[in-house]
Order: C-alpha cells, then sequence, then structure tokens
C-alpha cells in the first residue's frame, strides 16, 4: 500500500509498504508444498504429472543453459573480442539459473490455478528465453565470421 509522505518543492514524495507475505507464501510452497495451505480441489492427477514433466523440462533447459556457460568458459578459445568468451558463459550461467527459478515458480503457479479452476498462468518468459537465446546465436554467429576473415 503506498501513501504520500511528505509534500516537497520539488514535487510529492511517495513512500510504499511491501507486503511480502505472498512472496513467503510462493516460496514456502515451493521447498514444503505439505505446509502450505491447500486451496481448492485436488486437480486430475494426470494434468499434475503433465505440470510437473513441464517442470522437468524447464529444468533440464537450465541445466542445459548452465553446461554450455561451463563449456564456453573452459573449452571456446579467446575471441576478436576482449572478454567476449567470459560474458557469454556468465550470460549463459545466470540465464540457466533464471529458468530453474522460473521452472518452479511456474509449477507453482499452474498447480494453484488448475486447484482453482482458474485459467492457467500466461508468461512471457519463453518468448524472452527465445530471443535472448537468438541474440546469442547471432552474436556467437558474427564473431564467428569476424574470425574468419582475420
Amino acid at each position: 500500500m503506498c501513501a504520500i509522505a511528505s509534500i516537497h518543492p520539488e514535487g510529492v514524495l511517495f513512500t510504499c509498504e511491501v507486503d511480502n507475505r505472498h512472496v513467503i507464501q510462493r516460496a514456502r510452497q515451493w521447498f514444503d508444498p505439505e505446509r502450505t495451505e491447500v486451496v481448492g480441489e485436488p486437480p486430475d492427477y494426470r494434468y499434475s504429472l503433465a505440470n510437473e514433466r513441464t517442470f522437468l523440462a524447464w529444468i533440464r533447459t537450465g541445466l542445459a543453459l548452465i553446461a554450455g556457460g561451463l563449456a564456453c568458459a573452459q573449452f571456446l578459445p579467446p575471441l576478436p573480442i576482449a572478454h567476449l568468451r567470459e560474458g557469454i558463459a556468465i550470460l549463459l550461467l545466470v540465464l540457466g539459473g533464471l529458468v530453474a527459478l522460473r521452472a518452479v515458480d511456474h509449477w507453482a503457479r499452474t498447480e494453484r490455478a488448475m486447484r482453482l479452476k482458474e485459467d492457467l498462468p500466461r508468461s512471457r518468459f519463453p518468448a524472452i528465453l527465445a530471443i535472448v537465446v537468438a541474440l546469442g546465436a547471432v552474436l556467437l554467429t558474427i564473431t564467428v565470421l569476424i574470425r574468419v576473415v582475420r
């Protein structure tokens, strides 16, 4: 909830109280689903298992990105642009970690939506991930072409 803290000649300053209860409850569901408040009705187990398979596919994607980051750091020869190899490795490692975190959050939100018979949560994350991977591929292609021309 936000409120006006004070009015200054330069403008109005706002303060916001942050209610982290929903964040804490979501994290609790990640680590201890048995202790979280059960809402709605149990969905058909086939849907829960499909949700779990999707979660595992995202985890595999995260692991592949992490493995690619480690491979870049260890086996990619120095590139024509200083520290590009290290930048690519770090980007892949961070992206892999984000994918893993996003996977568990999406799994929990989907499970909750199924229990409450709500629409499944929508996400821009797959599109963002695809764009980042495509941009990385373009960057690597340009780097390889620069190396070939030299």
